[in-house]
């Protein structure tokens, strides 16, 4: 169990190394060789907070986004968007407050937004939720501070699934009359080992993937393809960068790979950190999140400043 600490300490600007084994992950956490990243930061004085804005009311329930920002932000910057994972079923949108504080303390704006789980509506209602959060934040840059020519998406999971729908132009199509949503320029995106084909054999029947849906693949395979981010890949989408743990069994990392070849076939600027023997919500620990946060420092410096 040493070994990857030890590989870590010789090799220090490669990704870090994990246990393959989500037991080995545990105990190495348990035993304390590894430290789990600061999930809960608190607020520093120089960050201005803006809670609980209702982007949307849909039947009665309020979806909400935070924002984050230095309080002596002179002009506009920009605007990085974290949308939280948990299957589609779980999670909150201050699970990335770790991100969001850190990036607002950089000098971007930061923002998290909630949206409905499957418990309150299957496909596509959360993939509705966060398109029309973004053209929210798209028509309220300037109330805001933050520069709408400069909007990045990040997501984890479930998050990097709904992060690239918006990002690479998903639109519904029962709402195909609807003149009050606006298409928009998404700068540059970042998936956190993220499904992106949900018509092969691993998501067809993956048990999440089928409650999100709300429908087996045989019943609707329509339904699936249109809900796979490749789907909407074309040359002009917006720069990417894919992290994904080797040892990922939720979602396998094949699916990064198919992501990184149909992006490179398009000559689409992508990134892709295949990051060795971590599992899934591999950013937890806090090697990895160091990690992600640099891979992402760059990333920003070359596609969003």
């Amino acid at each position: 169990m040493i070994i990857p600490r030890g590989l870590g300490f010789l090799f220090p600007e490669k990704p870090p190394v994990g246990y393959h084994f989500e037991t080995l992950d545990y105990l190495a956490a348990g035993i304390g060789l590894e430290k789990l990243a600061e999930l809960k930061p608190e607020v520093p004085e120089s960050v201005k907070e803006f809670k609980d804005i209702e982007y949307k009311n849909i039947n009665g329930k309020s979806l909400q986004l935070d924002l984050y920002k230095l309080k002596n932000l002179d002009e506009p910057a920009p605007l990085i968007v974290f949308i939280h994972g948990g299957g589609w079923k779980g999670g909150k949108r201050s699970d990335y407050l770790c991100y969001l504080v850190d990036y607002a303390v950089k000098g971007y704006v930061t923002a998290t937004v909630s949206y409905r789980l499957v418990k309150d509506s299957i496909y596509p209602a959360c993939v509705d939720d966060v398109t029309d959060a973004v053209d929210w934040l798209f028509r309220n840059g300037e109330k805001y501070g933050y520069d709408t020519t400069r909007i990045a998406l990040v997501g984890g999971s479930a998050g990097a699934h709904l992060s690239m729908l918006a990002a690479y132009g998903w639109e519904d199509p029962r709402r195909k009359n609807d003149m009050s949503r606006t298409k928009h320029k998404i700068k540059a995106v970042v998936d956190i080992y993220g499904p992106v084909d949900l018509t092969v054999e691993y998501a067809r029947t993956q048990r999440l993937l089928t409650r999100f849906i709300g429908h087996s693949y045989g019943e609707v395979p329509e339904l699936y393809l249109e809900a796979s981010p490749v789907h909407y890949l074309k040359p002009t989408s917006p720069p990417t960068l894919i992290l994904h743990g080797t040892s990922d069994h939720l979602v396998p990392i094949s699916q990064s790979d198919t992501l990184k070849s149909r992006l490179d076939a398009l000559g689409v600027p992508c990134e892709y950190c295949r990051v060795p023997l971590w599992p899934h919500s591999m950013d937890m620990a806090r090697r990895v999140n160091d990690y992600v946060r640099l891979k992402m420092d760059d990333f920003f410096e070359v596609h969003l400043k």
